[in-house]
């Protein structure tokens, strides 16, 4: 039976047709062969309920909080307020930028509109200085994956409706692995820079810094409302995503007066369209996934792998490598619907606590969405940009060796996504 799901998916792929469609063809295909008395309602009902759950409202809140902004000033003003505390010093441009992609992660949730908010701005900045552009872009790239560890996330949301876990823990538990991620990219430009002597910003005095930091106040308040509501319980996840959009609104439209009313329809328009995709995926995504469970296959792929009593170490590595290589070729939300329910009762039942699960599964998503042959933030550059492939992929080597020892040192030692989620509760 994978034989014949892995063939309709290829053959299709392979002609053209969009990812949902072989997502919902192959299952039905495989049940027609293989179980021919199941009803396909029973599919009808699987794409319901693949989009039914609660949180998943959150999903396409977070996306117009992100375009609000993308639109505004929010990133303008978060990259002036950090450049004037670190530019001075050697790779300081290069911090700015990861730092920035840090912040405005913590406010859209989002790889790609990280990428266009910031990476715009950033790359006239560091090629002013004398960045290539193949640095830059690597730069950019990978510094706008730190939004998938850094809440608000999406991939962590998908993870939370599949297996049940606290979306709020989630939250809480990406952010020290999203701050070493900026640790890592931080020390390695801070040498690179002063390897080729790039240039640096003078240093700007203190004045200089409170005034970039009023007008930064606006922008930086969102994950302070985020963490603040949930963690203090007075608004749900969820909740949390409609006061992002609402908050982007006023600060937006009547404090900084970037954007009128009559530009709203069209950027509605656009988060409509980025959810209306996410959503089909969604939904084709909990076909796929039922049908392999319907069918035992995880039982089977995870006693042929990882034999019947499997260490934690060993679960986890295989998570590590089969959720990268997924993430490669497929959609992150895709992948995590698809290859989690294989994975999740193994880990639990090894011991293996379900939150750092999530953070492994996450940060390998943020790093397929950076990996070659078809990361999503690759494409992206390739479109804001208007560089060729091979332009963009030219300098992520460094990115991607870094990323991987951070995976490594997050199997190694729980601890890191672990315990200020054991301090806050």
């Amino acid at each position: 039976m994978i034989g014949v799901l892995l063939s309709i998916m290829v053959v299709l792929l392979l002609l053209g047709f969009p990812l949902m469609i072989p997502m919902i063809v192959a299952p039905i295909v495989a049940l027609l062969i293989y179980f021919p008395n199941v009803s396909p309602f029973l599919l009808v009902q699987q794409l319901i309920a693949g989009v039914s759950p609660f949180v998943l409202l959150s999903v396409p809140m977070f996306i117009l909080a992100a375009d609000i902004m993308s639109a505004g000033q929010t990133s303008k003003r978060l990259l002036d307020f950090v450049q004037t505390f670190v530019g001075h010093i050697h790779g300081g441009m290069a911090i700015t930028t990861a730092a920035t992609c840090t912040l405005f992660g913590a406010i859209s949730g989002s790889t790609q509109a990280t990428v266009v908010a910031i990476g715009k701005p950033m790359r006239d900045r560091l090629s002013e200085i004398g960045y290539e552009d193949k640095d830059s872009l690597a730069l950019i790239i990978n510094s706008a994956i730190i939004a998938l560890l850094i809440p608000p996330s999406i991939s962590m949301i998908m993870y939370a409706v599949v297996t049940g876990a606290s979306v709020g823990d989630m939250f809480i538990a990406g952010i020290v692995p999203g701050l070493l991620i900026l640790l890592f990219f931080s020390v390695y430009n801070y040498l690179y820079s002063r390897k080729l002597n790039i240039p640096r910003s003078e240093k700007v005095t203190w004045k200089e810094r409170g005034a970039s930091f009023k007008k930064a106040i606006g922008p930086l308040g969102f994950p302070i409302i985020i963490f603040a509501g949930i963690y203090s319980g007075f608004f749900s996840p969820t909740e949390a995503a409609a006061v992002s959009v609402l908050y982007a609104l006023i600060l937006e439209v009547f404090v900084f007066k970037t954007l009128k009313i009559k530009d709203l329809p069209n950027i509605a328009l656009s988060t409509a369209v980025v959810t209306a995709a996410v959503f089909i995926l969604v939904a084709a995504g909990q076909v796929f996934s039922w049908t392999i469970s319907y069918a035992k296959l995880p039982q089977i792929i995870s006693t042929s792998l990882l034999g019947t009593n499997p260490s934690a170490l060993k679960i986890l590595s295989m998570v590590t490598i089969f959720f990268f290589i997924g993430c490669m070729f497929v959609d992150s939300l895709v992948v995590i619907i698809i290859l989690t329910p294989i994975f999740y009762p193994l880990a639990v039942q090894a011991g293996i606590d379900p939150i750092h699960l999530g953070i492994i599964v996450t940060l390998q998503a943020a790093i397929g969405s950076v990996t070659p042959p078809f990361g999503c933030n690759i494409f992206t550059a390739c479109a804001v940009f208007d560089k060729k492939y091979m332009e963009v992929v030219k300098g992520l080597a460094p990115y991607l060796i870094m990323l991987v020892i951070i995976s490594i040192l997050i199997i190694v030692f729980p601890q890191i996504s672990l315990f200020l989620g054991g301090l806050v509760s």
